[in-house]
């Protein structure tokens, strides 16, 4: 038996992973990464960083990437609710600038495979959340760039219930029209 199942999005590349989960009275047991089940989906990168971050409600962090030591990402919420949303990058790709929003929770396990040329961000629709990620290269501020998280060219519906909370970077993000992108 496979330890995660593969669902395919809109946009090439981008995958949702739900672990086997194994519960009983006690709770769950879960396998939260396997280097060979990963490849064996088609996902190869090895990790070479662990992230974690811990937001309130209404929180958006990104839409974040890396020109420069690229960043592929495997993002999942251990507690709280996100809306987790990649923006296709890629400019040979027949969705550059399209989007995909995925709802991970501490409750359905989901993860999102988030390759290299994908900006990345999330909204927090719980009380509070907290998100793990892994990065397939280490974070390198002068290559950090930020797309634009209210850009009306891409109309991202962040799923929120009032005022996002943003952080001063965020707030300067580039258009799309205007940001650096992948070949």
């Amino acid at each position: 038996m496979d330890a995660f199942q593969k669902t395919s999005t809109s946009l090439p590349g981008l995958l949702i992973l739900e672990p086997r989960v194994f519960g009983d009275a006690r709770g769950f047991f879960l396998e939260s990464y396997n280097e060979r089940a990963l490849a064996d989906l088609g996902i190869p990168e090895r990790f070479v960083q662990d992230n974690h971050s811990c937001s309130r409600r209404n929180v958006l962090r990104g839409l974040h990437y890396q020109i420069e030591q690229t960043q592929g990402k495997l993002v999942r919420v251990i507690e709280g609710e996100i809306l987790d949303v990649a923006v296709d990058l890629r400019r040979s790709s027949p969705t550059f600038g399209g989007w995909q929003g995925v709802r991970l929770s501490g409750d359905n396990h989901r993860m999102l495979w988030i390759p290299a040329g994908f900006a990345h961000g999330f909204s927090v629709i719980s009380d509070r959340a907290h998100v793990l990620y892994k990065a397939t290269d280490y974070y390198a501020p002068q290559y950090e760039r930020t797309l634009a998280w209210n850009d009306p060219d891409l109309k991202i519906n962040w799923e929120l219930d009032g005022e996002p909370v943003i952080s001063a970077k965020d707030q300067r993000g580039s258009a799309l029209r205007q940001a650096e992108t992948f070949e």
